[in-house]
C-alpha cells in the first residue's frame, strides 16, 4: 500500500494532459538544440580549428539573447506567453533548416562559417523572448501544489533529451554529415512545436498597474537584487558555470586531446546530462530541498572540483566519468534553483524575474564559452580548464560566507504554502516553519483553482 502511495506521489504530474504535452515539447526541442549545439562546435572546429572560433560561437548567441532578455521579460508579463513560444519555437526551426541548406554540399569554409554564425544569431534573438515566457508560462501549466513534482520530470526530461542529443548526434554526424543531422533536428523542433499548439490556453495574470517598459523592467530587476535568495542562487550558478565550463572546449579534447573524434565528442557531452538525468529521476521520489541553501552550495563545490579532474585527466573513461559527476551536481543544483525560482516569484512578476534568471543562465553558458575559448588560446586548453574549476571553488567559498539567507534556506510542506500565497512572504517567516515533513506530502493536497 504504502509502495503504490508513493508511486502515485512521484507520478502526480503527468496525470494532468498539458504538463505531459509541456514535457514532450520541452523534450523534443532539448534533443533538437543539444544535439545542435554538439554539431555546430565541432562543425566550426572543423572548419577553422580555432579555439577563439568556439569562443566567438558563444558570444555571438549570448549578444541577442542578453540585450533582448528584458524586453522579453516584460512581453512575457504583459502578451500571451503561450503565442510568444510558438512563434520564437518557429523561428528556431526556420533556423536549424537554414543551416541544414548552407551545409549541403558544401566545400567552402568561409561561406559556411558565416551562415552559420547568423543563423545562431537569429537563434539568440529568439531564445532572448522565448526563455523569460517559457519559465513563466510553466508556471500556468504546472498547479501549484505540483510544483516540485513537477519539475522534477520537467527536468528530467530535458536532462533525458540532454543525455541522447549529445550522444546520438554525433554517430549521426559521423553517419551523414552537417546538413542532413540539421534536417533532422528541425523536424524535432517542427514537433516541439506541435506539442505547445496543443496545450490549452491558460489563464494568465497581468500587471495590477501600467508601468512604461523600462520601469517595468527595472521592477523586476530591483525585486531579485533586494530579495536575499534570488541573487545569490542565481549569481552562484553564473559564477560557477561561467569559470567551471568545460563544454565550449570539449571539441578541442575529443579531436587533439583525447582524440575520440566525433563519436567520442557526443558521448564526453552526454555524460553530464546522463548523470544529471539519473540524480533528478531520484529526486522525484525525495526532492533535495529540505535543505536547500547548503545543499546548493555543496552541490557547486562538487561540481567545480570534477571540473578539475576532467581539467588534467588523459584518460577517456576517466575524463566521461568526471563530465558524470558534474552532471550528478548540476542536476542536484538546477532542481533546488528551478524550485527557488518558481516558490519566491509572484505571479504578476514571473516573466521579468524569468528574464533576469535567463541572463544570468546565458552569461554563465555563452559568455563562459567565449571566455574559455578566448582564455584557451592564450594560456592553453588544460590551464584554462582547471583554472576555471579553481575559481568555481573560491565562488562557492564566498558565497557560504557572504550569503547567509542562502545558507538557511529550507523548504517543506508549510513553507510551501505560505510562499504559494498570492504575495510572496518574507524569507524570514518561511525560515521559521516546522522543517521535517516531507515536501511530497503536500502533493496530496487537491488543485486549487
Amino acid at each position: 500500500m504504502s509502495t503504490l502511495r508513493q508511486h502515485n506521489r512521484s507520478t502526480a504530474a503527468l496525470k494532468v494532459r498539458d504538463i505531459r504535452l509541456l514535457i514532450g515539447a520541452v523534450g523534443l526541442f532539448s534533443f533538437g538544440s543539444r544535439a545542435l549545439a554538439v554539431i555546430i562546435g565541432f562543425q566550426i572546429w572543423k572548419i577553422t580549428h580555432s579555439k577563439a572560433a568556439l569562443g566567438w560561437l558563444g558570444l555571438i548567441e549570448a549578444i541577442p539573447a542578453i540585450t533582448i532578455a528584458p524586453f522579453g521579460g516584460y512581453i512575457a508579463d504583459h502578451f500571451n506567453r503561450r503565442w510568444i513560444l510558438i512563434i520564437t519555437r518557429s523561428v528556431s526551426c526556420l533556423c536549424a533548416f537554414a543551416m541544414a541548406w548552407l551545409s549541403f554540399g558544401a566545400t567552402s569554409s568561409a561561406v559556411t562559417l558565416g551562415g552559420l554564425y547568423s543563423m545562431i544569431f537569429l537563434a539568440g534573438v529568439a531564445r532572448g523572448f522565448a526563455d523569460p515566457a517559457g519559465t513563466a508560462f510553466e508556471a500556468q501549466v504546472v498547479p501549484k501544489h505540483l510544483t516540485v513534482n513537477a519539475a522534477s520530470w520537467i527536468s528530467s526530461t530535458w536532462i533525458l533529451s540532454s543525455v541522447a542529443g549529445p550522444a546520438l548526434s554525433g554517430f549521426i554526424f559521423a553517419a551523414i554529415g552537417a546538413s542532413k543531422t540539421y534536417a533532422i533536428i528541425g523536424v524535432l523542433f517542427f514537433l516541439a512545436l506541435i506539442c505547445m499548439y496543443r496545450i490549452a490556453p491558460k489563464m494568465q495574470a497581468r500587471p495590477e498597474k501600467e508601468e512604461k517598459v523600462i520601469q517595468s523592467i527595472v521592477t523586476g530587476w530591483r525585486f531579485v537584487r533586494h530579495n536575499g535568495i534570488l541573487l545569490p542562487s542565481m549569481a552562484l550558478d553564473l559564477f560557477a558555470v561561467f569559470f567551471g565550463g568545460a563544454m565550449a572546449l570539449l571539441p578541442v579534447y575529443a579531436d587533439d586531446i583525447l582524440k575520440v573524434g566525433a563519436q567520442g565528442l557526443g558521448l564526453l557531452n552526454a555524460a553530464p546530462s546522463l548523470g544529471a538525468l539519473l540524480i533528478t529521476l531520484a529526486a522525484t521520489r525525495k526532492p533535495p530541498i529540505a535543505q536547500a541553501g547548503k545543499n546548493l552550495l555543496w552541490t557547486i563545490a562538487g561540481f567545480g572540483l570534477t571540473i578539475l579532474v576532467f581539467a588534467w585527466s588523459r584518460s577517456f573513461l576517466l575524463s566521461m566519468a568526471a563530465l558524470f559527476f558534474s552532471g550528478v551536481f548540476d542536476g542536484i543544483s538546477m532542481i533546488i534553483r528551478r524550485s527557488i525560482i518558481r516558490l519566491m516569484s509572484p505571479d504578476d512578476m514571473r516573466g521579468r524575474i524569468a528574464s533576469v534568471n535567463g541572463i544570468f543562465i546565458c552569461a554563465s553558458n555563452e559568455l563562459g564559452a567565449f571566455e574559455s575559448g578566448m582564455l584557451a588560446a592564450w594560456i592553453g586548453t588544460t590551464a584554462c580548464v582547471a583554472v576555471g574549476g579553481t575559481m568555481t571553488l573560491v565562488v562557492v567559498g564566498v558565497t557560504a560566507l557572504i550569503g547567509k539567507q542562502l545558507r538557511k534556506l529550507r523548504f517543506d510542506p508549510h513553507t510551501m504554502e505560505r510562499l504559494n500565497a498570492p504575495k510572496v512572504q518574507p524569507l524570514q517567516e518561511a525560515e521559521s516553519i516546522l522543517q521535517t515533513m516531507d515536501p511530497l506530502d503536500s502533493m496530496e493536497r487537491p488543485v486549487e483553482e
